[in-house]
């Protein structure tokens, strides 16, 4: 009877593992390496984004050659391999966002559950694996001192969050903001024992006639002799006969752990720890006891330890912890509600990346009755997958207490934006909307690189003699396909990489800035050049939908009227409020709701790329800029090229964008934007360092906060003798 029990466990625990499922099932994926991806060395090349020097190379296919070999034209060839991984885990839940006239209003929103401490500095919380796989509290800088657990409203808790926009305290330098809290992985994220077995006996040394009386392990040295063949002392060898198969290979790393038998009888001292497999039984053997049980072995430290066979239970095998996407829902629940984001978290990645988005739906605490799903819809995105388009009609959606990991391949840069796609009206006005951007292969060529030579590369034109073989998904000839998204330049030109410490108006010579200018688009000749970024979101919030929305109420979709104008979630005086703004929701704690300012800091004689999306559901949005000209570059994430190859850019200092729209300008501050018509050195007369600037919408009423004038759509532009970095957050000098 004293093996009964085998029966009835996995019974036990598929029943417990259902009852378990059914309340909650949240995971997240941020794998290290793909097959487009590899890393056969485990070396973490996907950390970091390689530079771009020519297409990826596959092997050519060859007949018979099996998939995942180097002939199939799947697999590339090492070190040719473009892009990187990112990671990303997003909330699907409800929070508060507090309006510029102090009126607080319900959304349905996204929240961060990664990257938290770069999106409250107003960056992408885009991460490579090894960040969003480090564990809380994780590798923070020493100086910091986070809670030992994750607290519910963090970072804006363990950052000592008030109500109002900047709750940072300034530095002792006064050069940037000092947040405490300093952690970017993926929240809930715990290492995890895939395996336990029990070890039914358990012994070391020679398996033979007198030690063990029948007992044998297949495939495995028991003899002195078969030992040292193997590199091993017999003495210090142990056998553990399982009673389940272990499901583990030679090599991987286990922990013996002591229990306690029948009898009492514990394990011999001596067997615990973390040991290495060094051989698995090819099959069934005998065990000292007589039954049919698989066998591994491994090499101990210490010879001489005592054996503990026949008493059913002498110790447990587990697998070490590991990090494979299991989390901790407690975590998850103690952030992520309550936690949204006006707009939702920002996502940023590069051209020929591997993008893992996980949204996990936590649930509505002020709408407890409502159990609705959510999605990720990448609008105007090319998607190669329905499955991954957040349609729910032809993808999927996912319930509270779910998760789901969106895999996207970056194909083309430019400006995006993505949104909830379950009753897209009621979610984008109740919040449900974010931003993305995809970053040009052109930011990774080489410093001083020809910019036209490396386009060439990756349209197939000509290829370097270390990538000789053209790759066909970023090919682009306009004479077979007129969707081509990097169009040659009609002419041949010597604009080079930008090197770090230029400005794109100098891109060749250093002058003391730590910026390195970017692109826009892959446009070889260097017309999208930009020195500092600002993605802007222009958005609407009419207050009656949200409180009907929050109040059980059914919401008249006819009668949308939007009374707050934001960008990046706020009106004017909050969006030149540095730092992230912070609202106290219905349970007592500080959020943070919008951590995106919009104050646009330029450099003198620098270039501001302006990110443009329009995500109402209600209204045309018109922003202006008196002052510094407007250089549009892109429409709809297209550069504005011809498929001759003509740029068919323009100044202009006013833009109107529908929803559903995207648009990129280049704020230019620079010679470039003036001396056509006032010569050289024009920029230092019209955008001298300290003055400021306004980007404003035209529309007067909507340059109001509710019934409160003098706000709304509108931000300010500051020129800086420099900045202290590219984006948000950076502090004009």
């Amino acid at each position: 009877m004293r093996k009964l029990y085998r029966v009835w466990i996995p019974t036990l625990i598929v029943a417990f593992a259902a009852v378990a499922a059914s309340a909650q099932s949240f995971r997240v994926q941020c794998p290290t390496s793909t097959i487009t991806h590899p890393d056969p060395g485990n070396t973490g090349v996907n950390n970091a984004e390689p530079p771009y020097i020519g297409p990826t190379q596959f092997n050519a296919p060859a007949t018979g050659v099996p998939a995942g070999t180097s002939g199939d034209f799947v697999t590339p060839v090492t070190g040719t391999v473009n892009g990187a991984i990112k990671c990303q885990q997003i909330s699907g839940g409800d929070g508060y966002s507090t309006m510029a006239d102090g009126n607080q209003l319900f959304m349905f929103s996204f929240g961060p559950l990664s990257g938290l401490a770069d999106i409250a500095a107003g960056m992408p919380g885009t991460e490579f694996p090894y960040i969003f796989n480090d564990v809380y509290p994780g590798k923070v800088p020493g100086n910091m001192a986070p809670n030992p657990v994750i607290v519910r409203g963090d970072p804006a808790s363990t950052d000592g969050a008030t109500t109002g926009a900047s709750p940072w305290p300034s530095s002792s330098t006064g050069s940037a903001f000092d947040p405490t809290f300093a952690w970017n992985g993926a929240v809930g994220l715990t290492p995890e024992v895939t395996t336990v077995v029990n070890v039914a006996n358990l012994m070391e040394g020679p398996v033979n006639a007198t030690t063990a009386p029948g007992a044998t392990v297949p495939g495995c040295p028991t003899t002195a002799a078969a030992a040292t063949a193997a590199g091993e002392n017999i003495a210090n060898v142990v056998t553990a006969w399982t009673d389940a198969p272990l499901g583990l290979q030679v090599g991987a790393a286990i922990v013996i752990s002591n229990v306690l038998a029948e009898g009492p009888t514990p394990t011999p001292a001596g067997y615990s720890g973390n040991w290495t497999i060094s051989c698995i039984s090819t099959g069934l053997g005998l065990s000292p006891d007589g039954f049919s049980e698989g066998a591994f072995q491994y090499v101990d430290t210490t010879a001489g330890l005592a054996s503990d066979t026949g008493n059913d239970t002498a110790a447990s095998v587990s697998t070490a912890p590991a990090v494979d996407g299991h989390v901790d829902p407690r975590q998850i629940m103690d952030v992520g509600p309550m936690n949204g984001n006006i707009p939702g978290p920002l996502f940023a990645f590069d051209e020929d990346d591997e993008f893992f988005l996980t949204l996990t739906n936590v649930g509505m605490i002020m709408r407890p009755d409502l159990f609705e799903q959510h999605t990720v819809h990448f609008h105007g995105y090319p998607n190669a997958s329905s499955f991954y388009d957040g349609v729910p009609d032809a993808s999927v959606a996912i319930n509270i207490g779910a998760s789901f990991t969106y895999y996207y391949l970056a194909p083309d840069a430019g400006t995006y934006f993505w949104h909830c796609h379950i009753t897209p009206p009621e979610h984008l006005q109740m919040g449900m909307v974010g931003q993305l951007y995809v970053r040009p292969r052109q930011d990774r060529v080489p410093e001083g690189g020809s910019l036209y030579t490396s386009l060439g590369y990756q349209n197939g034109m000509s290829e370097p003699a270390s990538n000789p073989l053209v790759d066909p998904r970023t090919v682009c000839n306009t004479a077979t396909d007129i969707l081509c998204s990097a169009t040659m330049p009609a002419t041949t030109n010597s604009a080079t990489r930008a090197v770090t410490g230029s400005l794109c108006s100098s891109p060749t010579t250093a002058s003391g800035s730590n910026l390195k200018p970017d692109y826009v688009y892959n446009d070889g000749d260097g017309s999208t050049c930009y020195d500092v970024v600002y993605p802007m979101q222009m958005h609407g919030f009419d207050p009656n939908f949200h409180f009907v929305g929050m109040t059980f109420n059914p919401e008249l979709f006819a009668d949308m009227n939007d009374k707050y104008f934001l960008l990046n979630g706020r009106s004017y005086p909050d969006t030149v409020a540095p730092g992230p703004q912070a609202t106290v929701s219905s349970d007592g704690t500080m959020h943070y709701s919008q951590p995106l300012p919009a104050i646009v800091n330029i450099p003198a004689g620098g270039k501001a790329s302006l990110r443009l999306v329009n995500l109402s559901v209600a209204e045309y949005f018109t922003l202006q800029s008196l002052g510094i000209p407007m250089h549009e570059v892109g429409f709809n994430a297209k550069l504005l090229r011809d498929q001759d190859g003509n740029n068919i850019e323009f100044y202009t200092n006013s833009i109107t964008l529908g929803g559903g729209e995207s648009l990129d300008v280049i704020l230019d501050a620079s010679d470039d934007g003036c001396s056509a018509y006032l010569g050289t050195g024009c920029s230092t007369k019209l955008y001298p360092a300290g003055t400021t600037f306004y980007l404003y919408t035209s529309n007067l009423n909507m340059l109001s906060n509710d019934a409160e004038n003098f706000g709304g759509m509108m931000t300010e532009v500051h020129i800086c003798n420099s900045v202290s970095s590219d984006t948000y957050g950076n502090v004009c000098n």
